[in-house]
């Protein structure tokens, strides 16, 4: 079965970036594709003859090329492919400045870059609705965004949902690109302990210490029972993606330690989670 990619999204967000590494993880890529022509690419790679099985189309440069973007994914849907739609983003002080920084001109062509970004968010909202997946490149740099596209198209063959389980801390914001998000901070702060500040939540003596409070395994069971009523239902909906997220203060101690057990609770239910620590290194 052919698995198409659409890479969507913000100007300025990392479309370039995810084009380049989907094409390292061995995707076929096409940038800058107009959507009324997916539906020829579909009559190629559906001809008898080595081919490939996995696309990667970038589009996004105009209203005109997005306005007929959900009925190609229909189609292509129609004839048998699996279609997932990958949205980028980033907040609008990012995008100026990473417009600023480069020189370059918005493709929207207007004369100031905020009025330019405010249209092209407007134009996009459809199809940001139609994505099964939403990637916030605002506090992402391009190794970051690399490791987080790995961790979701490497294994595109899994027909369960690709389930993220992610650790932060709230004084570095926010994630926005997440489904369910849970706070630890009523549990006491390793930081405030000498011999542990120093240490994160994947070392033994901070996981321990951690996991350790009776609050702790009373969240970590009540958590894993939630998960044992939610993963079930997404899969019954074909949600292709789940990203649950746990913040502590600075995303040192508490979020990871909890962030790990939670992965290996959903493990013993026959998922495969990726991990990620988006503040260890802070």
């Amino acid at each position: 079965m052919v698995e198409y990619l659409i890479i969507t999204g913000m100007s300025g967000a990392g479309r370039s970036q995810a084009a380049a590494t989907l094409e390292d993880l061995g995707w076929f890529v096409i940038d800058n594709m107009p959507t009324a022509l997916i539906g020829k690419v579909a009559e190629l790679t559906a001809r008898p003859g080595p081919g490939t099985d996995r696309i990667a189309l970038v589009v996004g440069r105009d209203a005109a090329q997005l306005g007929d973007l959900e009925g190609a994914v229909d189609q292509l849907r129609d004839g048998g492919a699996r279609v997932r739609v990958l949205y980028l983003e980033a907040s609008d002080e990012v995008l100026v400045r990473r417009f600023e920084g480069t020189r370059r001109r918005h493709p929207v062509g207007r004369e100031g870059v905020t009025d330019a970004i405010r249209i092209e968010r407007e134009w996009l909202r459809p199809i940001r609705e139609l994505a099964d997946i939403v990637v916030d490149t605002s506090e992402t740099n391009v190794n970051q965004l690399r490791e987080r596209l790995v961790e979701l198209f490497t294994d595109t063959d899994a027909e369960t949902m690709r389930v993220t389980v992610l650790s932060f801390g709230f004084k570095h914001g926010v994630p926005r690109d997440v489904d369910t998000l849970f706070d630890a901070r009523f549990l006491p702060n390793p930081h405030w302990i000498e011999e542990l500040r120093p240490l994160t939540g994947l070392d033994p003596p901070v996981r321990d210490w951690v996991l350790g409070q009776e609050a702790a395994k009373e969240f970590v069971e009540r958590v894993d029972d939630l998960l044992g009523f939610l993963l079930p239902a997404y899969d019954k909906e074909a949600k292709a993606y789940l990203t649950i997220a746990v913040g502590c203060t600075g995303g040192h101690h508490r979020s990871v330690a909890l962030v790990e057990a939670l992965a290996a609770r959903i493990r013993e239910r026959g998922y495969d989670p990726a991990v990620h620590h988006r503040d260890v290194g802070h």
